[in-house]
């Protein structure tokens, strides 16, 4: 058994996170586990950029897994199917003390089911929860065969599960909730969000895909809202592996807008933002904590849409509404997702309406809703981490 070089047996713990966001939060989980443990721990598993700084070396490039739409998935199937089964069984081969899964649940948690029947005795940890209490409900319930304790980053999450009968599950906040600072404006820059002309974000995803579903439809509704006669600018905050799909995007628009690259670059235009056209996502959580109305959009293509249909089980897609209780931002969902539609309610953001007061008030609300106590999410996180890990600690 390993033995760091103060003599204590070395912990090991296994990693899984596949997307930019869950990469994240991996990273600020590994620094706190770090700061907890010394050098008393070692960390293995999947990660990207920010995990990788904290230590990590994942067992393959992340990007491997940036698989969307349904038929892409099918094509890809036998490499997804491989990767689940090489890191299920890097994850025994290891004799990890515990198995973090994070974000992902096509992926992580088929590779946790294969864990926990290779070997019962490594506890698993979810951090953020799959949308149980959207579709697919039974999952919580089926989630007890395989996971010990789920980390949610949403106030309503352990509400859920307990409706839903699944594993336990704690709140321990959501990392938006860590950047609050960087997420407001200041004296300067509230000034220059309520001046003139008013400036428009626009968010048409994070993804290849998202961004081919939504770019077109939302340039054609700014270009529908400047023929009407609104004067307004435009920010498109987007990241470096994306500049050159959006600069092709928008390179006949008769609106062009000010390209913004990099997180930081992102915060301080939603700092100045008036109004936001966003697709729907976890964006809309960050720009209702940032204070900025906004119209939200989704579009995918038709089997998915066939699918999700079917499957959702809340009446608001909308993370901001979601967690607000009330269905304060619009959403204009497949062939409601429009240039027309889209111009119309956009309009109402510019302008001293209804919509954008109620916007305003709800989102004022949104500190005390999220609220986690004094200690940080990551801090909460890497406590019931260190928690269950010690039920299955073998040795000392």
């Amino acid at each position: 058994m390993a033995r760091s070089p103060t003599g204590h047996v070395a912990r090991k713990i296994f990693l899984i996170a596949t997307e930019e966001s869950g990469d994240r939060l991996g990273a600020g989980l590994m620094k706190v586990l770090r700061q907890r443990l010394g050098d008393a721990v070692t960390f293995e598993g999947v990660g990207g950029r920010a995990m990788a700084r904290e230590g990590l070396t994942s067992l393959f490039p992340i990007e491997e897994l940036s698989i969307m739409g349904l038929a892409a998935v099918l094509r890809q199937l036998p490499k997804l199917l491989r990767l689940i089964r090489q890191t299920a069984e890097a994850v025994t081969n290891a004799s990890a003390d515990i198995l973090v899964i994070i974000d992902s649940p096509d992926f992580t948690h088929r590779v946790a089911r294969r864990v926990r029947a290779r070997d019962p005795s490594i506890p698993i940890v979810n951090y953020v929860s799959p949308t149980v209490w959207a579709w697919r409900p039974g999952r919580a319930r089926a989630m007890r065969g395989y996971v010990d304790h789920v980390l949610a980053l949403l106030p309503f999450e352990p509400d859920a599960y307990r409706r839903l009968n699944g594993p336990p599950c704690s709140y321990v906040g959501h990392p938006l909730i860590e950047q609050i600072d960087r997420l407001r404006p200041n004296a300067e820059e509230q000034a220059r969000r309520d001046g003139s002309p008013p400036i428009v974000l626009l968010l048409p995803g994070s993804r290849r895909s998202e961004i081919a579903h939504h770019l077109g439809v939302f340039g054609a509704a700014l270009d529908r809202l400047r023929g009407q006669g609104a004067d307004f600018e435009v920010m498109l905050p987007t990241m470096p592996h994306l500049e050159a799909v959006i600069l092709a995007g928008i390179a006949n628009w008769p609106v062009v807008p000010t390209i913004v690259i990099g997180e930081a670059e992102k915060r301080a235009a939603f700092r100045i933002a008036h109004a936001a056209l966003a697709k729907s996502g976890t964006v809309t959580l960050e720009l209702a904590l940032s204070g900025v109305p906004m119209i939200t959009a989704y579009r995918i293509g038709a089997a998915e849409a066939f699918v999700l249909r079917r499957a959702i089980k809340v009446n608001t897609v909308i993370l901001a509404n979601l967690v607000l209780g009330k269905e304060v931002i619009p959403e204009f969902l497949q062939e409601n997702c429009t240039p027309e539609k889209l111009a119309q309610a956009l309009s109402e953001l510019l302008s001293d309406s209804a919509m954008r007061r109620s916007q305003c008030e709800a989102f004022a609300t949104l500190d005390a809703i999220m609220s986690s106590g004094h200690a940080s999410p990551s801090v909460r996180a890497a406590d019931i981490v260190l928690a269950t890990m010690r039920k299955g600690w073998r040795g000392s």
